[in-house]
C-alpha cells in the first residue's frame, strides 16, 4: 500500500509530533505552510495534516484576514485525530499581538499571514475583553524589509523569536493564549491533526491505512515527550533558537496530548467566534481512537 502522506509545518513547536517519522515506510511527511494544509488535505495532496483548528470549520481562503466568510460553500467534510495538538494552557509566547496604542483603541491589525486560528483568536480576545472590533490587513514579517511595522500585528510561531519587532517598537503586548485561559479559564488549540472524514468511513479503501497512520502518529507524540531534551538539542541549532528558551517553549509553554478539556476548549473556541460572525456554528467531530485500538 503506498505510504500515507502526512501535512504538518516546519516549526520548532511541531518537533515533538513529528520527530522520527521520517524513517518511517509506512508515512511520508510533507511540509507545507500552516494556512495551506487543510486545502491540501481536501484536495487529496496529504492524506492527514497537522491543520489550524479554523480551517476545520472554513475554506482557507475565507479565513485570510480582511475577508468576509463567503456563502458557506460545500467543503470536503474533515475529522479530527485526536492523536496529537499544539495547544497551551496559559501562555504560548509564540502567539501575541504587539500594538503602539492600548488595544481597546487598535483600529487596524495587521496579521501574519502563516495562521487562520490565532487571527480568529485575536478577534475573539480583542472583541470579547478589549470591546475592539479593527480591521484586519495581511502582514508578511519575510518581506517587511526596511519598511516600518504597522501600528498594531499578530505574530505566530519561530519568528516571534527569531523575527520580532526592534525593541521599543511597541509599548503594549499580549500573548493570545494566556489571555484566553484568562477569558475562559480553559486551555487553547491551535492544531491538530485532521482527516478527511470519507477516508474513516465504512468501505473506504483508506480506511486502514488512515487508522494505522493515526496509531503510529500517537505512539511517536508518546515516544518524543520522553525526550525532549534530546530533541531540543539536536533540531534548536538550526531555527534559531536560544537553546534555553527552546527547550522550556516545548515542554513547559505547549501541550500535545487532546483530552476531555482539550477538546471542550475548541468547541468554546469555535462558539466564542460564531458569536462574533467570525466562523460559522461549528460542532466538534472527532474520530474515535479508543475504538480503534
Amino acid at each position: 500500500m503506498d505510504p500515507v502522506i502526512i501535512g504538518y509545518v516546519k516549526y520548532l513547536n511541531t518537533l515533538p509530533l513529528v520527530a522520527g517519522l521520517e524513517s518511517s515506510r509506512e508515512l511520508r511527511l510533507h511540509p507545507g505552510a500552516p494556512a495551506m494544509l487543510a486545502s491540501m488535505l481536501r484536495a487529496g495532496e496529504v492524506d492527514v495534516a497537522l491543520a489550524s483548528i479554523v480551517d476545520f470549520a472554513l475554506d482557507p481562503a475565507d479565513a485570510s484576514p480582511g475577508a468576509v466568510p463567503a456563502s458557506r460553500r460545500a467543503l470536503v467534510e474533515l475529522t479530527l485525530l485526536p492523536v496529537g495538538m499544539i495547544g497551551c494552557d496559559g501562555p504560548t509566547l509564540t502567539v501575541r499581538l504587539y500594538s503602539r496604542t492600548p488595544f481597546d483603541r487598535v483600529t487596524h491589525l495587521a496579521c501574519d499571514v502563516d495562521s487562520h486560528t490565532s487571527v480568529v483568536l485575536a478577534r475573539v480576545i480583542l472583541s470579547r475583553v478589549f470591546g475592539a472590533r479593527p480591521v484586519l490587513e495581511t502582514f508578511n514579517a519575510a518581506s517587511l524589509g526596511d519598511s516600518a511595522w504597522p501600528d498594531a500585528v499578530l505574530l505566530i510561531g519561530d519568528k516571534v523569536v527569531n523575527g520580532a519587532p526592534p525593541a521599543g517598537t511597541y509599548t503594549h503586548e499580549l500573548d493570545l493564549g494566556l489571555a484566553w485561559k484568562e477569558l475562559t479559564g480553559l486551555p487553547f488549540v491551535y492544531a491538530m491533526w485532521m482527516a478527511r472524514a470519507a477516508d474513516l468511513r465504512e468501505g473506504s479503501s483508506r480506511r486502514e491505512a488512515i487508522r494505522a497512520a493515526a496509531i503510529l502518529l500517537e505512539r511517536q507524540r508518546r515516544r518524543n515527550l520522553l525526550r525532549l531534551d534530546w530533541i531540543v538539542d539536536r533540531f534548536t541549532p538550526e531555527r534559531g533558537w536560544p537553546p534555553e528558551l527552546a527547550r522550556r517553549y516545548v515542554k513547559d509553554y505547549l501541550r500535545y496530548e487532546p483530552t476531555e478539556e482539550s477538546m471542550a476548549a475548541i468547541q468554546r473556541f469555535f462558539d466564542e467566534a460564531a458569536e462574533i460572525g467570525a466562523l460559522p456554528q461549528t460542532r466538534v467531530n472527532a474520530w474515535s481512537f479508543e475504538h480503534a485500538m
